[in-house]
């Protein structure tokens, strides 16, 4: 029987060539052997092994020199990929020089060699998704500038509301981006670090030499030194999936939103036309909005996928039973998916087509009836806030009954007219006046963002 092969049909919709990239076998075999390559730079370092080790174990160190099925093989009898790995490698190295081999893996454990592999693919991948931020903020800068007094419907509870400027609508788009750049930032911080405990976390192997080794392996990575070893403490890659997964909902938001106003009946925004992008397999005239979909499709995976990840961090004593193997496949899942959505959002804003014209008919297709908070908000200084509510919300009722604007049946109101004239009701009724510190607050966002960089 031959082995299947892995299916990547799907992949380029959900995810990036670079992120399944990172996150592939053979990169996570490879980082594992990175680590190994380390170790021996840091075991001669601290003088625990020979020099002369260092060459034969790092030239074995390549994942090409190794069998992957035969690795995946022997790891599900093994519980884990670094043990068959080791093997293989001491045997590579054993081949050249009997001495070096006896120092492959020296005072490590396995999940010294997984964890610190992961740490490795991270430093990547989440890089990756930080460019991919800056671009996305970038994007939504240039659609705040741009669209600085650009009139557009507000909705709450998906109805009609009073109007507010496309770019404080953009503005709240960056400013959750933002806070998310900046929680990858200090979530880079927090697991940018090396696991290195041996058997029990006390590198009682390396005997007084365990802290020295620890402190030339980080050197050697350039990753963190942690106080101690983490291999039952699980908060640092559950918080690479909690900043991702809380990016990924704020991702789901602006997709959302550019979704329902890209509708036919709306038709405020697009996403940007490309050859074969958003067609139809039978309908000729059709422009999905693709990327909306992947980055919804991804809020909508990606929330179960970090409660695996933190319900895994309830491990037992020193090492997990059953948590740590769960994260194997669940963390790299959710970076892949964070990894499309970030390109599909970047890609969508950067060619963001914008409908001024249909924004402000749509503004106008109440006759006025969003207007109404505006005139209340007047009139209650005359009448009072009840009273004034009731009066405009049966003038709205009475103009929707009559096919009638809100103007026209406030002007034939002799309560209203007793305290407003007809200039003061078509200014109260114009859009432009309505947008209250919507700009203010846009720059504000601006402001901010200059402050950081």
């Amino acid at each position: 029987m031959s082995t299947p092969h892995p299916i990547h049909l799907l992949d380029a919709l959900f995810t990036t060539n670079d992120m399944r990239e990172i996150f592939s076998d053979h990169r996570r075999l490879q980082s594992m052997l990175n680590f190994e390559a380390a170790l021996a730079r840091a075991l001669a370092r601290a003088g625990v092994a020979p020099k002369e080790v260092v060459a034969a174990i790092e030239s074995q160190c390549d994942a090409n020199l190794f069998s992957i099925e035969t690795l995946a093989h022997e790891a599900a009898l093994a519980g884990n990929v670094a043990i068959p790995m080791v093997k293989q490698l001491t045997s590579l190295v054993a081949k050249f020089d009997e001495k070096a081999a006896a120092f492959v893996h020296y005072g490590a454990t396995s999940q010294d060699a997984i964890d610190t592999g992961l740490v490795l693919q991270l430093r990547e991948a989440l890089e990756l998704i930080g460019d991919g931020l800056s671009k996305i903020s970038s994007a939504l800068v240039r659609l705040i500038e741009t669209h600085d007094s650009t009139l557009v419907v507000g909705r709450t509870w998906l109805q009609h509301a009073p109007p507010v400027t496309l770019s404080l609508k953009a503005a709240g788009w960056l400013s959750a981006i933002e806070r998310h750049h900046a929680r990858l930032n200090q979530t880079q911080k927090d697991v940018l670090v090396i696991q290195f405990g041996g058997a029990v976390g006390t590198l009682a192997a390396l005997g007084d030499r365990g802290l020295a080794v620890a402190s030339a392996l980080a050197d050697e990575l350039k990753l963190g030194l942690p106080d101690l070893p983490w291999h039952a403490h699980r908060d640092r890659v559950a918080e690479v999936a909690t900043t991702l997964g809380l990016l990924i909902g704020s991702l789901g938001k602006i997709a959302r939103d550019i979704s329902l106003m890209a509708q036919t009946e709306v038709g405020e925004l697009s996403e940007p036309v490309a050859p074969g992008r958003g067609g139809s397999s039978t309908m000729p005239h059709k422009q999905n909005p693709v990327g909306c979909a992947v980055i919804l499709s991804a809020a909508i995976r990606v929330p179960p996928l970090v409660s695996t990840m933190l319900t895994s961090m309830v491990q037992e004593h020193e090492r997990g039973l059953g948590g740590w193997h769960a994260e194997w496949e669940t963390l790299p899942e959710i970076c892949m998916l964070a990894g499309g959505a970030v390109a599909q959002a970047s890609q969508i804003l950067a060619g963001l087509e914008i409908h001024e014209k249909r924004m402000l008919e749509n503004v106008n297709a109440t006759h006025g009836l969003i207007f109404a908070e505006a005139v209340a908000m007047v009139l209650r200084k005359h009448m009072g806030g009840s009273e004034a509510h009731e009066l405009l919300e049966h003038a709205s009722r009475r103009a929707v009954a009559e096919n009638r604007s809100l103007r026209e049946v406030l002007l034939d109101d002799t309560r209203v007219r007793k305290h407003l004239s007809a200039e003061d009701i078509a200014r109260l009724m114009d859009a432009k006046n309505y947008t209250g510190s919507a700009r203010q607050m846009a720059k504000k966002v601006l402001s901010s963002l200059d402050r950081k960089l």
